[in-house]
């Protein structure tokens, strides 16, 4: 049927080559015959042909410039043109190229030789658009896959740490608003640049789930301690304490059995690193300064922050005024200089997010 067969529009400024050329081709194509790059451009409004056949010394607009117009268009761009041409000089072959032309054919052309060149490029651009397709069809395929793998992560993620809120009693609310609290100060670090490059390669999709994790070790804390209505004694605090080195322990134990992944990556970090201080006197390891990664780091102010704001048997909630200046206070000391200059600028936002999640 002719509704299957390809569609070539044969540019050329002479009646005569349009006429033999559209006499020649039109047994096995549908032609549009184009007598300049006016009509050219007129007829691409309304039809996508399949080839182009372009003449090169032509009025106006020559086949150079007519070429450079089709590839900066990005409806155009793919669509493979062969020049015609008299020119049979190197120089003019090359530019040609140059320019994104498939192939030339010389004036007077041979039929079979015309006829060899365009189903080669037909050829050609069918097998690209089938490639092109295969690869958008592989790729929904793994974005997909990359979806089911997070809502399942993400799903795991949330039963997890409901298990720890569910025994910590304590601190209900806690995780889901640290977690609010980390998204704000990585969206005010990318804003402003800060700690560029060691953000870079982070997935917002694989750091923020894994910032519930940072209390995973105190499933195994006694519940006599977890939920001891009063301050913990110094052995209690020392046992509390283990629940990093326990939550260290887990994420390891996974590390060791599954492939290496940024999520998991992350979350070993703010387990194990989020009770560090910038002076040195934090636990469980004493990491000091930028030897600390960090998500700890992060993970320290916000922490910090929620005890402070959070009532508990043993203390009153304090006030967000009062608990910011004993953040800004642990600067150099506590925390990061840098980042608690970040929490000074989304303040605001930590007092939002304390207020809609219960704090």
């Amino acid at each position: 049927m002719d509704s299957d067969r390809r569609t070539i529009i044969l540019v050329d400024d002479s009646p005569d080559n349009l006429t033999q050329g559209k006499n020649l081709l039109n047994t096995f194509y549908r032609i549009y015959p184009a007598p300049s790059a006016a009509k050219l451009f007129e007829t691409l409004e309304h039809l996508v042909p399949d080839l182009i056949l372009l003449d090169i010394e032509m009025p106006e607009m020559n086949g150079y410039e007519v070429i450079r117009k089709l590839k900066g268009d990005t409806r155009f761009a793919d669509i493979p043109v062969i020049f015609l041409t008299s020119k049979d000089d190197e120089a003019s072959e090359l530019e040609g190229f140059n320019l994104g032309a498939a192939d030339y054919v010389y004036k007077p052309f041979s039929p079979p030789r015309l006829l060899k060149r365009i189903a080669k490029e037909l050829l050609i651009a069918r097998q690209k658009k089938d490639l092109r397709g295969i690869t958008i069809s592989l790729k929904r395929e793994v974005d997909q896959k990359t979806a089911e793998v997070i809502d399942l992560q993400n799903t795991v993620l949330a039963t997890v740490t409901g298990l720890v809120e569910f025994r910590d009693k304590l601190t209900g609310g806690h995780i889901e608003r640290t977690q609010r609290y980390m998204e704000a100060m990585l969206q005010r670090m990318v804003d402003e640049g800060t700690y560029r490059d060691e953000i870079a390669g982070w997935n917002k999709d694989f750091f923020l789930p894994s910032v519930p994790l940072h209390d995973v070790g105190k499933i195994a804390i006694s519940d006599l301690i977890l939920n001891k209505p009063g301050a913990l004694t110094p052995e209690e605090f020392e046992i509390m304490k283990t629940h990093v080195t326990i939550g260290v322990d887990a994420i390891e134990g996974i590390l060791n059995s599954a492939k290496e992944h940024a999520f998991l990556r992350h979350a070993l970090y703010i387990v194990g690193m989020h009770h560090e201080k910038w002076d040195g006197t934090g636990y469980p390891v004493g990491l000091k300064g930028m030897d600390i990664p960090l998500e700890g780091r992060l993970m320290a102010i916000a922490d910090v922050y929620d005890a402070l704001i959070s009532e508990r048997p043993y203390k009153k909630a304090m006030p967000h005024d009062e608990a910011m200046k004993i953040i800004t206070d642990g600067a150099g000391k506590s925390f990061d200089p840098v980042l608690v200059d970040i929490f000074r600028k989304v303040k605001d936002e930590f007092a939002c997010v304390a207020q809609e999640h219960g704090a």
